[in-house]
């Protein structure tokens, strides 16, 4: 179990961006360089910079850490009132989505069988309805939860550039400097397919940001199961590990050695894990069941990763409820 511990100090490790890298690519991106340069000198494949981006993003905005801390308040009192069931986390959400892809190529310009592919992996990953969720081990099937979101596709918005490479500081977001400006952020998902640069897969904005650079951002080769796709991470669950972060989830080992992820129901871990590990996975003593390495919210091949818990369910409603920042979404 989760201890209930440094609240202020993780919720300030996880916000505003994450970003994760494929280190079989060449880092193209200077910022993305840096951002980078922990998971390759480890030689694993997918990797975050969390931590780095939201160093800058801090010296930039200091009052993000009130909003962290605002979102983080809402959330535990959020989920104390379901523990002591005052409120619900029933019933499906329906999340309307614009996929804003910008290209420099012709492979970068997606077709529209590989955007629908996505929303529709997105679906059944957050209904629990993919046909991979019978490969969690018994040991956390107890845990396995339906988060009950539903994704709608609304519109697809296409944009040519020159630019090959478009870093993490949110330019694709900005028709201004060349990007796509993001519709409707208090009420719409914005999903941008571009090349990032620097090996990275994609990032989130986590809830309590700004809406003008609302949404997730994904490699064109990342996003959804087929056409323009590049293994080990052709499976479309780069979408739902992002998305994860954009409905507040962490990152389960807690970005530190033997961390938290403010989530009850998944174990402690003692960092992320990588490929396609064999259960049991021990560590942080949390045996006998180890790791709950298939969570969506680790860093497992895309074929290796196919649950959320009850707990990470839990805290994502938390910010669509009455005072949520994302309670613009409730219909």
């Amino acid at each position: 179990m989760k201890k209930s511990l440094q609240l202020i100090a993780i919720a300030a490790m996880s916000f505003a961006i994450v970003s994760c890298s494929d280190a079989s690519l060449d880092n193209t991106d200077t910022a993305s360089n840096s951002l980078n340069k922990s998971a390759r000198n480890a030689g694993q494949d997918r990797g975050c910079a969390s931590m780095d981006v939201l160093e800058e993003n801090m010296k930039e905005d200091p009052s993000l850490k009130n909003k962290m801390d605002d979102v983080e308040k809402h959330t535990k009192d959020f989920e104390k009132k379901i523990k002591g069931g005052r409120v619900g986390a029933t019933g499906t959400l329906t999340i309307p989505v614009v996929v804003n892809v910008i290209y420099s190529n012709a492979n970068e310009n997606i077709s529209a069988a590989q955007i629908q592919s996505q929303i529709d992996v997105l679906n059944k990953d957050f209904s629990a309805t993919n046909t991979d969720l019978g490969l969690v081990p018994s040991a956390f099937t107890s845990a396995v939860s339906n988060m009950e979101i539903q994704f709608v596709l609304t519109n697809v918005v296409r944009k040519a550039s020159n630019k090959t490479s478009w870093g993490t500081r949110d330019a694709m977001k900005n028709a201004k400097k060349g990007g796509i400006d993001a519709t409707s952020p208090a009420t719409t998902l914005n999903l941008w397919v571009c090349n990032i640069g620097g090996g990275i897969l994609g990032y989130a904005q986590f809830p309590g940001g700004s809406l003008a650079t609302d949404g997730v951002v994904i490699g064109p080769q990342y996003f959804g199961n087929t056409g323009y796709v590049s293994a080990p991470y052709d499976k479309g669950r780069t979408a739902t590990h992002e998305v994860g972060h954009w409905l507040n989830l962490r990152h389960i080992w807690g970005d530190a050695s033997c961390g938290n992820d403010q989530v009850a129901d998944t174990p402690t871990q003692q960092a992320a894990n990588y490929g396609c590990p064999a259960f049991p996975r021990v560590t942080c003593g949390n045996g006998p069941n180890g790791d709950m390495f298939m969570n969506y919210m680790d860093y497992t091949n895309d074929l290796c990763m196919y649950m959320f818990s009850a707990g990470q369910k839990t805290r994502s409603r938390a910010i669509f409820a009455v005072g949520g920042a994302r309670a613009s979404f409730n219909p």
